[in-house]
């Protein structure tokens, strides 16, 4: 079952993006690639609080998050090698499709007091990163069984070369930025 996200792209996104833009060649059509989702657990040692934010991303993606490490002591911050300090997902295809949906669609529209996202979260290269400080504006998450917050980075990777035409692409996938 396809997407209603990929089927707006392949109908009407990207016929209007060739147009726009001027491509003569299908596969020059910015498109997604992937989105990582990546939280920071910070210096909390214990494992509930790794548990919890394992727990949250999984039920938020649909998909078991990796735990992340560090590569090196730090003293200043108490840090052993190997020691875990956040967790990710990746997410591809047709459950990254699902995800952007429900992000754009269902979990931005119920943040308080928000008035769009900001236009300055792109890297460069046409990838679009954004933070959210909580994650409790996600449906599938129960507030009352929530012990830490937990904030997390949503990074979106496209193909495209600048990030006007990222801009571009998020924009008519519905992406809603501020003014």
């Amino acid at each position: 079952m396809a997407s209603v996200l990929y089927e707006t792209y392949k109908n009407d996104v990207a016929p209007q993006l060739i147009k726009k833009h001027g491509y003569t060649n299908k596969l020059q059509v910015p498109r997604l690639t992937k989105v990582v989702i990546n939280t920071g657990i910070g210096t909390a040692r214990e494992k509930e609080v790794q548990q919890e934010a394992v727990r949250t991303l999984s039920t938020i993606t649909g998909q078991k998050p990796m735990l992340t490490k560090t590569k090196k002591n730090i003293s200043n911050f108490k840090l052993r090698e190997g020691s875990v300090v956040g967790c990710c997902v990746t997410l591809r295809g047709e459950r990254m499709y699902e995800f952007l949906y429900r992000l754009i669609n269902v979990v931005l529209p119920r943040v308080r007091d928000f008035r769009g996202v900001s236009g300055k979260g792109f890297d460069g290269s046409g990838n679009y990163t954004m933070g959210m400080t909580e994650q409790n504006v996600f449906p599938e998450i129960d507030p009352d069984k929530i012990k830490h917050t937990i904030g997390m980075n949503i990074s979106v990777v496209t193909t495209a070369r600048t990030d006007a035409e990222a801009k571009d692409l998020l924009a008519m996938l519905g992406m809603p930025f501020s003014n």
